[in-house]
């Protein structure tokens, strides 16, 4: 699958063949100039040899710069088309990722991969890989051209250019070493720059502007100290290469003129292999430069591999149908760093059609339980069954059907309010959108809107305040209408005001026959709960109603004191 990815189409390669004749044909421009020297020398050159020799070259300019547009225009082409192809299986790679890894590794690697890594890799099919081909070849024509001239000097000139192999070695050590940490801190660049420009508002509301800016900075830093020690290691070895092809090639020059001045050579010959050399030379040193850039770029193509060979989720069920909403954990270990277990043979049952909340220290693991019901991670060891299905079986997609999440961070999209409740409900109609955002008391804001529901509500509905996103959220979780919802905190930071708003659509939200499993920061929410767990520290302390863990003298009983407390 990842060779099909990468593989180049037709008009690619008939791009890149047409750079490499583009560029031998830059080489017969030396044949002509030995033909007009030739005539010079033997006394015998009229201006009609001139003429036919300037259109020979006019020839030669016109057919290489038609060749080289056409070929441009086509690697372009082709190169955006495996590129196209390459971010098309990135994208459904990304789908079949279990979801935790979206939250475990970090953003930029997966930014940088989908958009500069790709573009780096495209770099090599539109540009280096061409030019690689058509310098070595044209290098090699060189080479043999001038041993037809004067073998011993033609035999240094290709020896200059073999020097590169050793100076590749060396120079592919460094990249190696380099190359990876460079685009490492550029991984940690886009990762810092993303969560700073998304959370530039909270950063601004607490007075950490200058302080998180610092760390985008010294983000920024050590991207360009690690440029700077690549650019160090590399020159260096370019340099010496370079010096050692003019340094034979200079002998070649010396050659060329001893045997001139021997007879061997005639006047045409010395002149054309005095500059054959100077030619080499530029070419040896753009070859390198190239082959260097080269294998730098083709770490982006291991970095896209990596995504590639990443473990997918192990969907063996793909017809996930409940008949029940009993959510049953049965023995689950997990943990989100090996060694810092968060649950610890974590067994519990969250009965159908009844609301069941989860409390507990901050850090015990309630948002671990959610979060693993909706199949966002799977557990180490145990069994987590939703109607007696194992979801370990299903696709997060599949068990996320079932599920309507409403928690503390609320994601909108930079679209109209209307568009946004839909996508819980792609086919539902205006008036139960509009219905929707009734029972989730958002209606009233939003018709005072500028455009009421048409209206644009910026990038993550950063143009609403945090109750009002959290309503479009309740919205979203009424209109999707499932069987199961998670409550994760909904009303944890909010003012007086909205959190009373809020716990209003909740309750709307809860009014019909559902599976709720609830986590709240405040005790009294919970006390109707059919069901409360109690967590601490990974394992399920207690289990019972309001009353019956009140009575107990236990966690929550001293808790619930707590609460009362500090009324």
């Amino acid at each position: 699958m990842r060779t099909k990815v990468f593989r180049m189409g037709g008009k690619l390669k008939i791009s890149i063949a047409a750079v490499v004749l583009e560029g031998l044909l830059s080489g017969c421009n030396f044949l002509v100039l030995f033909q007009v020297l030739h005539l010079i020398f033997d006394g015998s050159i009229g201006f009609s040899d001139i003429l036919k020799a300037t259109e020979m070259l006019a020839l030669l300019f016109v057919l290489r710069m038609v060749i080289y547009m056409t070929a441009y225009t086509g690697s372009q082409i082709g190169g955006s088309d495996v590129s196209r192809r390459v971010r098309i299986a990135i994208g459904d790679k990304l789908k079949r990722i279990p979801l935790g890894l979206f939250t475990k590794n970090r953003t930029g690697f997966y930014i940088n991969a989908a958009t500069s890594e790709v573009g780096d890799y495209e770099q090599i099919l539109t540009h280096k890989l061409a030019d690689i081909t058509k310098y070595s070849i044209l290098l090699l024509a060189v080479g043999i051209y001038t041993c037809t001239l004067y073998l011993p000097i033609g035999l240094i000139v290709l020896a200059s250019t073999l020097l590169i192999i050793p100076a590749m070695a060396l120079s592919i050590h460094q990249v190696h070493i380099y190359g990876n940490k460079k685009n490492r801190a550029r991984e940690e660049n886009v990762s810092a720059i993303t969560e700073y420009l998304t959370g530039s508002q909270t950063l601004r509301s607490y007075g950490l502007v200058g302080k998180k800016n610092e760390a985008v900075t010294r983000a920024m830093k050590e991207y360009s100290d690690i440029s700077y020690l690549y650019e160090k290691a590399i020159l260096p070895i370019g340099f010496g290469f370079v010096y050692c092809s003019y340094i034979a090639l200079a002998l070649a020059m010396i050659l060329s003129v001893q045997k001139w001045l021997s007879g061997v050579l005639d006047p045409a010959a010395l002149i054309l292999l005095i500059m054959l050399p100077l030619f080499v030379g530029k070419l040896n040193m753009t070859l390198f430069i190239e082959l260097t850039a080269y294998r730098n770029l083709l770490i982006s193509k291991d970095k896209i591999n990596h995504i590639f060979a990443e473990k997918e989720e192990q969907a063996q069920d793909n017809s996930l149908t409940l008949q029940s909403t009993e959510i049953q954990f049965s023995n689950v270990d997990f943990s989100y760093t090996e060694g810092e277990p968060v649950l610890v043979n974590a067994s519990f049952t969250i009965p159908e059609r009844s609301l069941t909340a989860i409390v507990g220290d901050s850090g015990a693991g309630k948002s671990t339980i959610l979060n693993l019901i909706a199949k966002y991670y799977t557990p180490q060891n145990g069994c987590i069954t939703i109607g007696g299905r194992n979801i370990m079986n299903a696709s997060s997609e599949q068990v996320l059907s079932y599920i309507s999440l409403v928690d503390q961070d609320v994601f909108l999209f930079n679209d109209t309010v209307r568009n946004n409740i839909r996508y819980a409900q792609p086919d539902a109609t205006d008036a139960e959108v509009e219905q929707a955002c009734r029972l989730a008391n958002c209606d009233g804001f939003i018709r005072r809107m500028e455009k009421g529901y048409e209206t644009e509500i910026g990038e993550n509905g950063n143009k609403l305040s945090g109750g009002e996103r959290q309503r479009l959220s309740v919205a979203r979780a009424i209109l999707k209408n499932s069987p199961i919802i998670l409550l994760d905190e909904a009303t944890a930071s909010l003012d007086i005001e909205n959190e009373l708003l809020v716990k209003q659509a909740v309750s709307n939200l809860l009014k019909a026959d559902k599976t709720v499993v609830m986590i709240a920061h405040t005790l009294p929410i919970v006390k109707s709960a059919d069901k409360i767990l109690v967590l601490n520290q990974g394992h399920i302390a207690e289990s019972g109603t309001h009353e019956e863990l009140a009575g107990a003298g236990g966690k929550y009983a001293a808790m619930w004191r707590a609460s009362q407390e500090l009324k």
